[in-house]
């Protein structure tokens, strides 16, 4: 595939991302892909380096803690060769009222037309405190816990 395939595909994944249509983000990747968040497990409960299944898992639950899905726009994209790196921010509202405003720097490797492997990297501490931190109250059962681990 081409410099410009690869990037049409990974502007494919985040459209698909920012329509929750979870399943299709997928389907842009090798059945074998990974994809890895920075961090210390002790300190950032989602970080680590996630097979296909897991982080599909991890995406659902992000989904479904929001009220109207995540929105990822690509800020911009350069491309070498079987590489794309990409400057893309986020916006999503949690059903427990915060507001997940990210801003992240990937790299996506393709082989074969998909992504085979994507490297994250964002504001942990910003991951952290809006996803992993109880909230006053969450003990009661009454607010939604963090999305912790796939």
């Amino acid at each position: 595939m081409s410099t410009e395939e690869n990037k049409a595909i990974a502007f494919r994944f985040f459209e698909r991302f920012s329509a929750s249509d979870i399943q299709g983000a997928l389907d842009t990747m090798t059945d074998d892909a990974t994809w890895w968040i920075p961090g210390k497990k002790d300190r950032s409960p989602s970080a680590g380096l996630y097979p296909k299944d897991k982080i599909g898992r991890l995406f659902h639950r992000m989904v479904n803690a929001l009220e109207g899905g995540l929105k990822m726009t690509v800020v911009s994209c350069i491309g070498e060769g079987d590489r794309v790196a990409l400057e893309v921010v986020s916006a999503g509202d949690l059903k427990n009222g915060r507001q997940y405003r990210q801003e992240y720097h990937m790299l996506l490797e393709f082989r074969g037309g998909k992504i085979a492997s994507v490297r994250e990297y964002l504001d942990t501490q910003h991951a952290n405190d809006i996803w992993a931190t109880p909230l006053a109250g969450a003990e009661s059962g009454k607010v939604p816990p963090g999305i912790g681990q796939a």
